[in-house]
C-alpha cells in the first residue's frame, strides 16, 4: 500500500526538494517510512533540537536559492522550531515545515493525549501560510499551495501538517506539480517614466537589499550604466564585492545618511528599509526617503513607505528592462562611493574603539579563506561587519542579527550552508553566549563530515547585552555573565579539531590557512 506519508516525499522530490532536516518521532513514522521508500533520491540530516532543523533548512535555502525542508513531530516539535520559523519569515527564506498532527478524532476536546496542542494551525496561521491534510486526494493541491506561499512573491516559510491517523492511509498516485509561472508583468508604462527620472538625476544612489540576491549581474550593469553608488543591506552584501561603485556600509551610520540625504535621486531595489538596516541605534534620523523609486515583489511593503514610485515587480527583471532605457552619463559615482566608504569606516572607529578592530578579524576570515560563505550569530564582530564589511562572494554573508535576531541560529544555519554547496568552505562566527543556545548542533556537521570552521568568539557573557545595560544607566547589571563552555574539552566533545588565539588577525589568519577535513573549532580569546 502507498500511503500519504509515501506520496508526500514523492511529491517533495517532484517540486526540487532534495534534503530534510529533522528528527523523527512517533507522530512522524510514516513520513519516515516515505524517506525510506525515498531511497537515495532526498538526503536526510539528523539536528539535535527541532529548532536547529528550522536554521538548517533556512541556511540551506539562503545558499541554494531553492527551499528545504524540515520534519518535526506535532507539538514540543512544531514549537521548537517556530523560531528558526519567524527568523526566516523576516529575511524572506523559503522553508516548508511538516510536522504531525494528533488524531483527528481528538483534536481540541482536550483529552491530555501526548504533544497535544489546543489550535496547532491556527497557532502557526500568525506567522505563516499553513494547511491541513484532511484528505488524501487532495495531498497534491496542498503542496502546490505549500510551494506557492514559500516562493511566489515575497519568500517565506510555509507549513504542511498532517494527523497521525491520515499518514498511514491509502493515498493515489500525485498529479504532476503544478509550476506557478505566474511572473509580476512588468509596468511598461511606468518604466519609461523611472528611466526618464533616473537619466535626469545627477547623484543617483542605490539602495540594495535581500531581494538583489541572485539577480548580482543586472545590479552592477544597471549601476555602471547610472554611475551609481550601490548601498547594500546586510541582506545584500556580496553583490558588488570589490567594485568601484560599491558602498557595504549600514545606512544607520551617519555619513551613510548624509550620502543619502544628498542625493538627488535614491533607487530602493528588494529591501524593507527596516529599522535592523535603517535605524539600528533606534535615534530616528533616517533621512526621508518619500521622493524615492521604489521595487518590490511585495505590496504590502510597499505599501508600508510613502514612495514617488513605488512598483510591484521583481528586482531582476525589472533591472534589466530598466538597462537599455537607461542613459549612460558621468556622474562621479567611483569617486562619491569611495568617499562614503572612508567616511563609513573611519565612523566605526568613533562609535568604539573596538569596532575596527572586530571588523579586523572579519576580514582576515574573508582573506584567509577566499570564496567562502560566512554564517554570523547574533555577536560583536558581526555586529560590526553589519556596520561595514564588503563579502567576496554572492549569498555568502548572513546572519541573525538582524529581522528576528535569533541567537543560537549560525551552527544549525551553517550545516545547511555546507549542505547547500559541497566543496565550498563555511565559517560559522558565534559568541560564547550564543553557542550555547544550540551547541549540539555541532554533532550534526560532525556526523555529515561538513567543511566547517567553527570560530567562537569568547567574550565570557553577552557582552553587546551588558553594554546595552550599562549605556541604559542599569544597576547592578544582571544576569550578562553566563559562565562560558571549556572550549577546548567542548571540542574534544565534539571530535573536533581545537585552537585557541587571542583577538590577533594574523594570529587568526594563520591557523585558518591551516588545511583540515571535516569540521573545526578554533576559540579567540576576547574576554
Amino acid at each position: 500500500m502507498t500511503t500519504v506519508g509515501i506520496r508526500l516525499v514523492e511529491g517533495l522530490i517532484a517540486r526540487g526538494i532534495d534534503t530534510v532536516f529533522g528528527i523523527p518521532g512517533v507522530h512522524t513514522i510514516e513520513l519516515y517510512r516515505g524517506l525510506a521508500a525515498a531511497g537515495a533520491r532526498i538526503r536526510h540530516v539528523t539536528p539535535r533540537h527541532e529548532q536547529g532543523a528550522g536554521f538548517m533548512a533556512d541556511g540551506y535555502a539562503r545558499v541554494s536559492g531553492k527551499p528545504a525542508a524540515a520534519f518535526v513531530i506535532t507539538g514540543p516539535g512544531l514549537t521548537n522550531t517556530l523560531t528558526a520559523m519567524a527568523q526566516a519569515k523576516a529575511d524572506s527564506v523559503p522553508m516548508l515545515v511538516i510536522s504531525g498532527l494528533g488524531r483527528s478524532d481528538t483534536l481540541g476536546k482536550g483529552l491530555g493525549r501526548l504533544h497535544e496542542l489546543p489550535d496547532q494551525g491556527a497557532m502557526v496561521a500568525t506567522l505563516c501560510h499553513t494547511e491541513t491534510v484532511t484528505d488524501p486526494k487532495k495531498l497534491g493541491e496542498v503542496l502546490d499551495r505549500a510551494f506557492a506561499a514559500m516562493t511566489a512573491g515575497r519568500p517565506g516559510p510555509a507549513h504542511i501538517q498532517i494527523s497521525t491517523n491520515m499518514m498511514g492511509q491509502p493515498c493515489p498516485e500525485l498529479a504532476p506539480p503544478v509550476i506557478s509561472t505566474s511572473a509580476v508583468p512588468l509596468p511598461l508604462g511606468r518604466l519609461r517614466s523611472i528611466a526618464a527620472a533616473l537619466n535626469a538625476a545627477e547623484r543617483v544612489v542605490i539602495l540594495a537589499g535581500g531581494g538583489t540576491r541572485g539577480a548580482e549581474e543586472p545590479l552592477q550593469k544597471l549601476a555602471e550604466s547610472l554611475d551609481a553608488p550601490v548601498i547594500q543591506t546586510v541582506n545584500g552584501r556580496g553583490a558588488m564585492f570589490g567594485h568601484r561603485l560599491t558602498v557595504p556600509a549600514s545606512p544607520s551610520l551617519i555619513s551613510v545618511r548624509k550620502f543619502i540625504a544628498d542625493a538627488d535621486q535614491i533607487l530602493a531595489i528588494g529591501t524593507e528599509l527596516g529599522p535592523t538596516d535603517y535605524d539600528m541605534y533606534a535615534n530616528g534620523r533616517v533621512p526621508n526617503l518619500s521622493d524615492m523609486i521604489r521595487i518590490d515583489i511585495c505590496a504590502e511593503q510597499l505599501a508600508r513607505h510613502p514612495a514617488k514610485m513605488p512598483v510591484k515587480a521583481d528586482a531582476g527583471a525589472m533591472m534589466a528592462a530598466l538597462l537599455p532605457m537607461t542613459i549612460r552619463a558621468n556622474r562621479d559615482g567611483a569617486a562619491r562611493a569611495e568617499a562614503v566608504r572612508q567616511a563609513a569606516r573611519a565612523e566605526l572607529g568613533t562609535l568604539s574603539d573596538q569596532m575596527l578592530p572586530q571588523l579586523d578579524m572579519v576580514e582576515v576570515i574573508r582573506d584567509a579563506m577566499p570564496n567562502s560563505i560566512i554564517v554570523g550569530d547574533s555577536t560583536q564582530p558581526i555586529y560590526a561587519a553589519n556596520l561595514y564589511y564588503d563579502h567576496d562572494r554572492p549569498r555568502g554573508w548572513f546572519n541573525a542579527a538582524t529581522g528576528y535576531g535569533a541567537l543560537g541560529f549560525a551552527p544549525g544555519a551553517a550545516v545547511g550552508a555546507a549542505i547547500a554547496t559541497p566543496g565550498v568552505p563555511v565559517v560559522c562566527l558565534i559568541g560564547d553566549g550564543g553557542l550555547q543556545f544550540s551547541p549540539g548542533e555541532l554533532r550534526t556537521a560532525v556526523d555529515e563530515k561538513l567543511p566547517i570552521t567553527y570560530i567562537v568568539w569568547n567574550n565570557a557573557g553577552f557582552r553587546e547585552i551588558e553594554d546595552a545595560l550599562r549605556l541604559a544607566k542599569v544597576d547592578p547589571v544582571i544576569g550578562v555573565t553566563p559562565s562560558p563552555l571549556d572550549m577546548e574539552h567542548f571540542a574534544m566533545a565534539c571530535d573536533m579539531v581545537f585552537a585557541s588565539v587571542p583577538p590577533d588577525p594574523e594570529q587568526l589568519g594563520e591557523m585558518l590557512i591551516t588545511p583540515h577535513d571535516g569540521p573545526r573549532f578554533l576559540e579567540v580569546q576576547a574576554r
